[in-house]
């Protein structure tokens, strides 16, 4: 159900989501699949993708409804988007096709979200009494903005690619998420990996000034000597 495969440049690695019949929906075993394909990456970019015409639709509904303990499967959900978030790599959502409640938010926890032209997103989870409860309440407005956020899922409503980068939920509309991969895994890797590291502390209201001066100094040592 997700593959993991090394490009053949050796530079980035792509995970797939890979249950096309499904919509690439994410039962349990699957979602602890994702994580570690995510985090045990190697490259310093790595590629999220679904199979089919889907990116994904979020948790199994099957799973959802037949759920014993549903704080417990929430948390493991946010478990694994935290993990995604915090991953050695630049993680960059390719959203390709539908983007569904859960899939949103594992998109919303990459680093980078490009979309293609027929890529839609939606958090459905009002429409059928539930909402996002892997962490997306909380992503959700820090990416968009509050009242995108609450039009968004309050609505349930249907965002094309070219909504979702005016109101920033994708940075770029491309035809292929494979030359973002490209693009971003042709940088030096620590210097990829210092500054996806400040960016998302300096996001979350960190004091990041010292640490900051401290990466560059690193960095420059390594490049250019003392």
């Amino acid at each position: 159900m997700i593959r993991s495969e090394r490009a053949a440049d050796g530079e980035y690695r792509t995970v797939t989501i890979d249950r096309p019949e499904a919509r690439n929906a994410l039962t349990p075993d699957a979602l602890d699949a994702l994580e570690r394909a995510v985090v045990d990456a190697d490259e310093p970019v790595v590629l999220l993708r679904g199979a089919g015409s889907a990116f994904c639709a979020g948790a199994d509904l099957e799973v959802v409804e037949s759920l014993d303990d549903p704080a417990a499967f929430a948390g493991h959900g946010q478990r694994v988007a935290d993990a995604i978030e915090s991953a050695d790599s630049v993680v960059i959502a390719g959203v390709d096709g539908a983007a569904r409640g859960g899939g949103v938010e594992l998109a919303l926890a990459c680093d980078l979200r490009v979309a293609t032209a027929e890529a839609t997103f939606a958090e459905t989870g009002a429409s059928f009494g539930l909402f996002g409860a892997w962490g997306g309440t909380a992503r959700l407005p820090r990416v968009v903005g509050e009242g995108v956020a609450l039009d968004i899922a309050c609505s349930a409503r249907v965002v094309d690619a070219e909504e979702a980068q005016r109101v920033g939920l994708v940075s770029r509309v491309v035809s292929d998420p494979v030359t973002v991969a490209r693009e971003v895994a042709a940088n030096d890797p620590e210097a990829l990996a210092a500054v996806k590291r400040l960016v998302r502390a300096g996001a979350r209201g960190a004091e990041t000034a010292t640490d900051e001066r401290e990466a560059f100094a690193r960095l420059h040592r390594e490049r250019f000597g003392e």
